[in-house]
């Protein structure tokens, strides 16, 4: 694993935002000012192929990265934002009703947030 592969697995794992690559990049930026995005890229679809890191993908929105702790997410439907929420792992029960041995799943509840229900500006 390379110094950069490590660093940013460091950084997504002990960061609860979803960070972009972007905000990736400027974090990693902070110890190796002279990485470029190309290598935040790579590093973070490899760590992604090798399940070391979770790819939040949300339609019309940049991917986000985040860390493999079991744990589901709320995503406001109006602005985007997405936030921890830690509920019953569903896995033998959706094991149950599938009839199939599941690798994992990837929970998304549609919500709004408070911001948005109080008038807060479409995506």
């Amino acid at each position: 694993m390379t110094k950069y592969m490590k660093k940013i697995l460091e950084i997504v794992q002990t960061s609860y935002a979803h960070l972009t690559a972007e905000q990736v990049f400027q974090e990693l930026r902070r110890t190796y000012p002279t990485v470029a995005m190309a290598t935040v890229y790579n590093n973070l679809n490899r760590l992604w192929e090798a399940g070391q890191i979770r790819k939040v993908s949300v339609e019309g929105l940049p991917d986000r990265y985040d860390r493999t702790a079991r744990h589901d997410h709320l995503l406001c439907q109006r602005c985007g934002k997405l936030v921890d929420v830690d509920l019953e792992d569903l896995t033998d029960r959706l094991e149950r009703q599938t009839g199939v041995s599941l690798l994992g799943y990837d929970l998304k509840l549609a919500y709004l947030c408070e911001g948005c229900k109080a008038g807060g500006k479409p995506r």
